[in-house]
């Protein structure tokens, strides 16, 4: 049996939709996952790996929380060394990092912001030092701040979200190749919103359509080099960059418009990152798989 997904007053109506999460705000990014109520689901207990990442080493940014942990937690139980970078989130570091080493991992948090590029290649060269090798890129990190219109949208907002966004991940992605080799593999986070968009994330929308293409394309740049390049698109998440983007009122029914009426738990979309980094998905390349409760999207 799966882990009981949170879901408050059920039969609550508030503006037609039913109530999923108490009402919360978190006043800055990213987000403390140590300060959600109820907090995101992480882990499935009943997940067993199967060595599908046996001998790997793996470096996912924004592992300290959300999709990212999950998505260590997945790669420590299928055999994997983990290696994670968080900005400054500490506590929620901490919390991955007991995990994975309660799992026998090793593993390794790194601090850093990844809008620059020199902290992308350090991020890289301490996961080359600590496990020799790297075969596994997971570009995960994100940010994004509603405006109700593309008037609202500051010159540094914008600045902020491509940076974060699209651009550290030709970073991460310049530190890495050197490094990598036949049979490796890249898994990009780009979202529902880069095939349906948002009418409040205009720039996040587009950071998340840049992702994309960025994957399609650098899959056919590698297809010779035999490193694989794909996406996972999240419908909604249950994440701390739910609490530190909307308001408490929006937070209070998100994920019920879709056709699940729900949000996802972070550990819904672990088993998309294991197929895409594992031997498993050595025939697939240049896609993107939608995990969304039912979305139907094209493209």
């Amino acid at each position: 049996m799966y882990p009981m997904y949170p879901y408050y007053g059920k039969e609550t109506e508030c503006k037609e939709r039913p109530i999923a999460f108490p009402p919360q705000h978190q006043p800055q990014q990213p987000g403390l996952q140590t300060l959600m109520t109820p907090p995101p689901i992480s882990e499935n207990p009943e997940y067993a790996g199967s060595g599908k990442l046996k001998g790997k080493a793996a470096l996912i940014t924004g592992g300290d929380s959300g999709i990212g942990r999950a998505a260590a937690i997945a790669f420590a139980k299928e055999g994997a060394d983990v290696a994670f970078v968080y900005f400054n989130e500490r506590q929620d570091a901490d919390d991955t990092l007991d995990r994975l080493q309660s799992l026998g991992a090793r593993c390794l948090a790194i601090s850093a912001d990844l809008r620059a590029k020199a902290n992308c290649e350090e991020a890289v060269r301490r996961t080359i030092g600590m496990f020799g090798k790297l075969d596994v890129l997971v570009n995960n990190h994100a940010v994004q701040f509603p405006q109700p219109s593309v008037l609202h949208i500051s010159e540094q907002q914008l600045l902020d979200t491509f940076r974060t966004n699209i651009l550290s991940y030709f970073f991460m992605t310049q530190a890495a190749l050197p490094h990598m080799r036949p049979g490796c593999s890249i898994v990009n986070t780009a979202s529902v919103v880069a095939y349906k968009g948002h009418k409040e994330l205009i720039d996040y929308s587009s950071a998340k359509g840049a992702i994309v293409s960025f994957t399609r394309s650098l899959a056919l740049s590698l297809a010779e080099h035999r490193i694989r390049v794909n996406a996972v698109a999240p419908g909604p998440v249950w994440t701390p960059l739910i609490p530190a983007s909307f308001s408490a009122e929006e937070v209070k029914t998100f994920g019920t418009d879709t056709p699940f009426g729900r949000a996802a738990q972070p550990f819904e979309l672990a088993p998309a990152y294991v197929f895409l980094a594992s031997d498993d998905s050595r025939y697939v390349t240049g896609e993107t798989i939608h995990v969304n409760g039912g979305e139907m999207v094209t493209g």
